[in-house]
């Protein structure tokens, strides 16, 4: 009987610890890795965050190519549209003041969590509160996201749920055929 409590008791504590929910701690080196699906291919991009004063610079490396994505302040915090670049035409690519690239600004962030809903690329994200609450894995820990679904088409993201920097994590079925999954996050 004691042995029975007891396994009862470990699974129980088991239970409570895989049912909290994760956020991945970025910051200055973190290590972000991606499986994307472009266009009918697959490949793995990796970002490594830098701040570089008040800028955000997202290192990327996919396949050979290596590129700085420079996020400037005011994008950070107001941004209004997505970056979809692939680091293939400058060694260095300095976003525009209302770009952001693999997450939606602080202001964005905020509007989702007053409102349900954010529009980014003059498209409205809707929150969604049907699905299931943690719907995406990273290293067997379930993150803490917030699902929203494009109103014009059926694209799907799932953000994390930082206030200071609201990573998207997964994005499908969106109509420009680039989709993503992060896989990995490494403090360096």
């Amino acid at each position: 009987m004691k042995k029975a409590l007891l396994i009862l008791l470990l699974f129980t504590i088991h239970q409570i610890g895989i049912a909290q929910n994760y956020i991945p701690l970025i910051k200055n080196n973190t290590e972000l890795s991606y499986i994307c699906k472009l266009h009918g291919q697959t490949r793995t991009l990796r970002l490594t965050t830098k701040m570089a004063g008040d800028t955000l610079v997202l290192n990327l490396d996919t396949r050979g190519v290596k590129s700085s994505i420079r996020t400037l302040p005011e994008a950070l915090k107001n941004g209004t549209a997505l970056s979809y670049n692939q680091g293939e035409y400058a060694p260095v690519l300095n976003l525009k003041p209302t770009e952001t690239f693999f997450m939606i600004s602080q202001s964005a962030y905020r509007d989702l969590l007053k409102n349900n809903k954010f529009i980014y690329n003059n498209t409205t994200y809707v929150l969604d509160k049907n699905a299931p609450k943690n719907s995406v894995e990273l290293e067997g820990k379930l993150l803490d996201t917030l699902h929203v679904i494009a109103q014009i088409d059926e694209t799907e993201m799932w953000i994390i749920k930082n206030p200071d920097f609201p990573l998207i994590c997964k994005m499908t079925k969106n109509p420009l055929g680039i989709n993503f999954t992060l896989v990995k996050v490494v403090d360096k």
